[in-house]
């Protein structure tokens, strides 16, 4: 009896060992996985410029927005890039060094309401022209100077140029326009031409100057302004549509002897 009794026992705990081990599959896989863990997913990224590169070139254009100083410059191959860099004062025209950065392709800038095909995040610049180095105010103030007003504004003739005049009752060239500014103020006016030079931002407004190889640079008809909310980049072949004004006096040193208002760009 104490025999079978001490049987009976000895066959309860070992079916409660078997059961509790079946049970807690988990725990006994537990040390296998813990030796096993997962790789870690790496985002992608943008591969930087390698840090010694530098990229130096021409200011064509420049505008500053959102906490950085968007800058166009021509490269010593002729090649034209767009440079991001936080804000910093350049002119256009002068010299400019950026640091190696990050390329960026389709990048939209919400602030300009723009999308560019490509654009380098510099780190930083490595040198600009002296005469950029004054403050923002007195950098405005210098290109009020330059660019302001018929004369002042007159960018050099580029004797390349040769645009076909745009098509169209109201289509008139860059010489036209001046020859004929009389009968043409305050009227709807249409040209075509090429992009020499873009100051943006200023009294709310993009200063776009355009030349088709019409007129003559000592009588100052070969380069036409025109205001516009939208933007075009230099070299950038166009056509403009807006209201012709004759002698307007913005005051400050603007003062034109003919140029378009209201202007829409097309290419």
């Amino acid at each position: 009896m104490k025999k079978s009794l001490i049987m009976s026992l000895s066959c309860v705990i070992a079916l409660s060992s078997i059961t509790t081990t079946m049970a807690s599959p988990d725990k006994a896989a537990a040390p296998a996985a813990a030796t096993t863990p997962a790789a870690p997913v790496k985002a992608a990224a943008v591969a930087p410029q390698a840090e010694a590169e530098q990229l130096s070139g021409k200011v064509l254009q420049t505008m500053d927005s959102g906490g950085y100083t968007y800058v166009y410059i021509q490269k010593k191959n002729g090649e034209s890039v767009w440079v991001a860099v936080a804000s910093t004062p350049v002119t256009v025209g002068s010299p400019v060094t950026f640091k190696g950065g990050v390329e960026m392709s389709n990048f939209e800038s919400k602030s300009l309401k723009r999308t560019f095909d490509k654009i380098l995040f510099a780190d930083g610049v490595v040198s600009v022209n002296p005469s950029a180095s004054a403050s923002p105010a007195s950098v405005k103030d210098k290109d009020k100077g330059t660019s302001g007003g018929s004369k002042a504004a007159a960018a050099v003739k580029d004797g390349k140029i040769s645009v076909p005049k745009a098509t169209g009752a109201n289509a008139h060239t860059v010489q036209e326009i001046f020859t004929d500014s009389a009968k043409l103020n305050k009227k709807k006016v249409v040209v075509r031409g090429k992009v020499v030079k873009v100051s943006s931002g200023i009294m709310g407004k993009n200063w776009i100057h355009i030349q088709d190889g019409t007129g003559n640079q000592a009588k100052k008809n070969h380069n036409l302004v025109c205001t516009s909310k939208s933007m075009a980049d230099v070299g950038d072949v166009v056509t403009v549509s807006g209201i012709l004004a004759k002698d307007k006096d913005f005051g400050g040193g603007y003062k034109y002897t003919a140029i378009v208002e209201e202007s829409t760009i097309s290419k």
